[in-house]
């Protein structure tokens, strides 16, 4: 058994650390999800500009994914509709109404060029590891310059945690980025390219929930028409909720009608008498016009999940930015100092005639010395000591090349190469005022119609649910059945209700409970009382109950109001043991106890005034009306009761 539990604990272990570091969670460095980077690796690997069937790339992909096609596609089509990394071509689904995209062998896609500038595949600066077959490489992260799990979002549910990350808008998120280069103070709210309004007064700064809602056209006191959906919606399940409202009759439309295409486009048509102010209120209490959406900026970090806000990925990446151009700056000139060191031997090697000391060598060995020994005098000109590897670049120069070099040619490229490397120490000593020129010139690159804010930012006040939903679905009692709710078929009406409202109700034995409106709840018959259980009707309401000692036969009076309660629980007006006899709501009413008759006993029956006793807490023991015991009790009614009987 041991054995069993530690398998079953080190594999557990193995698979939650899969799943959140390798399936469900985004990087930090790069915002990617690992099958989201094997489809950009792919791409990038095997872009020549055009359009390749989507089928064909997944198909490539699952050389490095090894998770089955179907989780590769649907990947890729939503990678796609982000706008940012893949240019698509034909049917990849409507964000609007849900429609799926087309089969992956109808629709092509292929590489933007802005990629390889957001993402660095330099092997000297993005680290490789084998795929899980051993037959490739992969990219551990691509070093990215811009923070993408800003811009693109994500969400993810993985083994203990989960993450979800609202996208943001690239320009807003490129001035977050740039003003914390500088120094500067900045704010970021997330952007969808559904459109709609939000309210971000808790957003603290990606940790806390956002108000979603619909923008709607009220211009028509007839009709509602949307025009913009709230994250996370779309005009399918829009219409559904909407729908469902009015057949619960808590909106009064006589249609919805989804004109939907490129641009959002519902309309709501009221009932006669039913006008939009009437009506905008109900749509964002009652529907998924108005939805709250809480966020977990959980990404991994250092190869371990980490909970950040938003302030801190833009400080992380602004970082990551600079680091990463200066390595290639760095690389670049690494790569211009050993390209000036060739063009510097080449010259020597030419001009100095030193291949003509290799003429008379028979052995490899001398050639090798020879040139060693030529280059000697001109050390001093030589950026680096000479190597074998540079004597085999000399001597593959065709004789042709070096009978026709150009020496003007050869101080030319030499002035450039100085050119370069001068401004690039020059970048090196200013590489924040570099960081900052590179995001100018990537914002530059953007579509400014496909980047736009699309959501609006406005303060959204809360609908109170009971106060949009009026009272008018009728709550009945069947006496017969000891059913009540407003499900309830038979019986009688009591009053009209709202599926928001507390409802209090006193079963024939005296125990009393408070719960939402029921549907059909059985009470039993004889049901002693039914009212509302909201703070202003309790306080209205007084109850008194006559109860019997069932040893004693004495009967007792109490008089109390409920003051607190816990919902769905029961609560007894008398002590336990005891007999309720009569619960009364009226502020005075008079009562008669009729005691068991004995011997020589005068006074068989007395009456008695309830409001000659006084309010007590619904927990204190009632008062005895009398020292006798009671057979029966009969209870007065009003006088405008009496009266009523007596007319009819």
């Amino acid at each position: 058994m041991a054995y069993v539990k530690n398998l079953f604990d080190q594999n557990f272990i193995q698979y939650a650390s899969y799943v959140i570091r390798d399936r469900a969670i985004p990087e930090i460095i790069d915002g990617l999800k690992p099958v989201q980077r094997r489809i950009i690796h792919t791409l990038i690997k095997n872009d020549d500009g055009r359009y390749t069937k989507v089928a064909n790339v997944v198909g490539k992909v699952m050389a490095y994914h090894p998770h089955g096609d179907a989780s590769i596609y649907t990947a890729l089509v939503n990678l796609a509709n982000k706008d940012l990394f893949i240019d698509k071509q034909g049917n990849f689904g409507n964000m609007y109404t849900g429609d799926n995209a087309s089969a992956p062998r109808y629709i092509e896609c292929r590489l933007r060029p802005i990629t390889k500038e957001i993402l660095n595949t330099n092997p000297k600066i993005t680290s490789y590891v084998d795929t899980y077959d051993g037959r490739d490489v992969e990219p551990i992260a691509f070093q990215a310059k811009l923070p993408l799990v800003l811009i693109m979002g994500a969400e993810g549910i993985a083994v203990g945690m989960s993450t979800y990350i609202l996208s943001h808008n690239i320009h807003e998120v490129i001035d977050a980025e740039r003003k914390c280069l500088r120094g500067e103070k900045f704010q970021l709210y997330p952007d969808f390219p559904t459109g709609g309004l939000i309210d971000v007064s808790d957003y603290q700064d990606g940790l806390g929930k956002i108000i979603t809602r619909a923008k709607m056209d009220t211009s028509d006191d007839k009709k509602i028409v949307i025009t913009e959906l709230p994250y996370g919606s779309t005009t399918e399940s829009l219409c559904d909720s909407i729908e469902k409202a009015v057949k619960a009759g808590k909106i009064k439309a006589t249609s919805i009608q989804d004109y939907t295409s490129d641009k959002v486009n519902i309309e709501v048509r009221l009932q006669r008498g039913v006008y939009t102010k009437d009506v905008v209120d109900a749509l964002y209490a009652f529907t998924d016009c108005e939805q709250t959406i809480y966020c977990n900026l959980l990404v991994i970090k250092d190869n371990m999940p980490a909970q950040m806000t938003c302030t801190q990925v833009i400080e992380y990446h602004a970082k990551q930015l600079t680091g990463i151009l200066k390595s290639e700056l760095e690389l670049e000139k690494a790569d211009l100092m050993e390209k000036l060191h060739l063009r510097t031997l080449e010259r020597i090697f030419v001009e100095e005639r030193i291949y003509k000391k290799i003429e008379t060598q028979k052995t490899e060995e001398g050639v090798y010395k020879a040139v060693k020994l030529g280059f000697k005098p001109f050390a001093a000109e030589l950026i680096r000591p000479i190597t074998d590897e540079d004597i085999d670049h000399l001597l593959k120069i065709p004789i042709r090349r070096i009978s026709l070099y150009d020496m003007s040619k050869n101080k030319q490229e030499v002035k450039a190469i100085n050119d370069r490397i001068k401004e690039i120490n020059k970048l090196l000593k200013h590489l924040i005022d570099y960081a900052i020129s590179y995001l100018d010139d990537i914002e530059k690159k953007l579509d400014p119609a496909a980047s736009k804010r699309r959501t609006k930012l406005t303060k959204i006040h809360a609908v109170d649910v009971k106060a949009v939903v009026k009272r008018d679905t009728p709550l009945k009692y069947d006496e017969k059945s000891g059913y009540l709710g407003i499900g309830v078929s038979g019986g009688n009406e009591l009053f009209r209700v709202t599926p928001y409202d507390k409802i209090l109700y006193v079963r024939k034995s005296g125990i009393f409970s408070v719960s939402q409106t029921p549907d059909k709840l059985f009470v039993g018959p004889a049901m002693r009382y039914c009212g509302f259980a909201d703070k202003d009707s309790l306080a209205k309401v007084l109850f008194t109950v006559l109860y019997r000692d069932s040893e004693t036969q004495y009967v007792y009076i109490k008089r109390c109001k409920i003051e607190a309660y816990i919902m769905n629980r029961d609560y007894f007006f008398a002590p336990d043991g005891m007999e309720v006899l009569h619960i009364d709501t009226r502020k005075n009413f008079t009562f008669q106890l009729n005691y068991v008759k004995k011997p020589k006993m005068k006074v068989t029956a007395e009456k008695f005034k309830s409001a000659d006793y006084e309010e007590k807490s619904l927990k204190a023991k009632g008062v005895r009306v009398a020292a006798k015991e009671v057979q029966t009790i009969t209870i007065a009614e009003d006088k405008k009761a009496e009266d009523k009987k007596s007319a009819e």
